[in-house]
């Protein structure tokens, strides 16, 4: 019998076995909940009323990049777009000079507009990218290329969804992107007859369409900003299997599936038990790789011999290309080869720092190569084709080229400064609309190109 004062106390009554037992009860009902198999069923599901928003308004899909694209059929994809939730938050309301998205001007003015397709998580109504990030984008453009047209100059925002204090802020900062806009010395002009008329902007969701009577105008475009899916209020695992947001974050879910996988075997993965989902869809993606491998370059305007593409290895890029430059390719295999150069680097932010290292001998190979032949075709790449390689060229181009992207080996000496950089940028941007070199990779630019010349 238990001595007085030694009766057991309520920690004691608490197993650690059954503590661990419950935590992973716990974490296999959240796995279950936002299984593979549920997130393509939502994804289903919120694609039907993408859709119905395209029908609405007869106007074709353009997914907001990565997740947008989850919810259009490939063949019924227009285009994409490159607009960050992250220039849309509280107090950091930007226009991007990385994703200058003018690839969408010829895009409105052939069909009078588009729908554009993203989505969001965590029981919001639709991401920043489509409440703020978008609406000023908007905005900037119409002051930029239609001066006289003020009807058009006010940042339009969705009904009583931010603060009248946050509106008046993002109101108060869209002059000074125009200005900063104008100074990058695009050609505006061409910019106003690409797009032909002002933007105007309507939500589409799953709560209201805003505003309810605006369609496809005479003296206007329209871009509708799609919100796909269904909010669902408090923990994601109490919506029955339905999770909002499916198609967010698919680095950390999808085993490797891409939207375009997913849109061309949809019979397979539906009836494939969750178990065996990584393998089939390892063997899919592998398949699909194989039937459309092909390698796509872009030239770099105004230059007319720089080229940006992801490093392929199935292609010989030496017999389409005079001279070639791999961000990521191992330095020792080429070794002696005058007309390729190997940087090395790693991926990330790792591979930020090494192209900062690198970047000398980069320098050194452009002005030895094209210095003795500047018809000489160069392309650059990299394990995605959008950052580290658009990274190098970028220092090419400041380097060696002139205002109309002619070559020219004595432009090397010339003091360069932070805008100048931005105006160089902006040729890589408008010529490749996926590209987005990381705040790391520009930096490591900046600082190399902005020390003084060490010769």
């Amino acid at each position: 019998m238990a001595s007085p004062g030694s009766f057991p106390t309520l920690d004691a009554l608490y197993f650690p076995s059954a503590q661990t037992s419950l935590s992973q009860t716990l974490s296999s009902l959240r796995r279950s909940a936002l299984s593979v198999s549920n997130r393509l069923q939502s994804i289903v599901t919120d694609a039907v009323f993408v859709q119905e928003v395209a029908g609405h308004y007869d106007l074709p899909l353009v997914a907001n990049e990565r997740c947008g694209s989850w919810y259009i059929d490939p063949q019924t994809k227009a285009g994409s777009a490159y607009f960050k939730s992250t220039d849309g938050h509280t107090g950091q309301w930007d226009f991007s000079f990385r994703r200058l998205n003018l690839q969408l001007l010829l895009l409105a003015q052939k069909y009078g507009g588009c729908v554009i397709v993203d989505s969001t998580r965590r029981g919001k109504l639709m991401p920043d990218a489509l409440s703020k990030t978008i609406p000023i984008w908007c905005a900037v453009l119409n002051r930029a290329l239609f001066p006289t047209q003020t009807a058009h100059h006010a940042v339009q925002l969705p009904p009583n969804y931010l603060g009248k204090s946050e509106e008046s802020q993002i109101e108060s900062r869209i002059d000074g992107f125009v200005h900063s806009l104008e100074s990058l010395k695009l050609d505006l002009e061409r910019l106003r007859q690409q797009l032909g008329k002002p933007l105007r902007v309507a939500w589409a969701n799953r709560s209201y369409f805003h505003p309810a009577d605006l369609h496809k105008g005479e003296e206007y475009h329209l871009l509708v900003l799609c919100s796909a899916s269904e909010r669902i209020r408090g923990a994601e695992m109490s919506a029955g299997g339905y999770i909002q947001g499916a198609g967010d974050d698919s680095e950390a879910w999808a085993h490797g599936l891409t939207p375009p996988v997913f849109w061309a075997n949809q019979p397979v993965l539906k009836r494939t038990a969750e178990e065996d989902l990584p393998g089939v869809i390892a063997d899919l993606v592998t398949e699909y790789k194989r039937q459309h491998t092909e390698h796509k370059a872009t030239v770099i305007a105004p230059t007319q011999n720089l080229y940006i593409s992801q490093t392929d290895a199935s292609v010989d890029v030496a017999a389409q290309y005079d001279l070639v430059i791999d961000c990521n390719g191992d330095p020792l295999p080429v070794e002696g080869n005058a007309k390729r150069l190997n940087l090395g680097c790693a991926s990330a932010k790792l591979g930020s720092r090494d192209l900062r290292k690198s970047l000398d001998t980069v320098r050194d190979f452009v002005g030895t190569q094209l210095g003795s032949d500047s018809s000489q075709s160069l392309l650059v790449t990299c394990d995605t084709g959008k950052d580290l390689s658009a990274g190098a060229l970028l220092a090419i181009i400041c380097l060696f080229y002139t205002e109309d992207g002619t070559f020219d080996a004595s432009q090397c000496k010339r003091s360069i400064s932070k805008q100048f950089i931005r105006q160089r940028l902006a040729w890589i941007v408008s010529s490749k609309h996926d590209v987005n070199p990381s705040r790391s990779t520009l930096q490591s630019v900046n600082h190399f190109l902005m020390q003084p010349p060490d010769y």
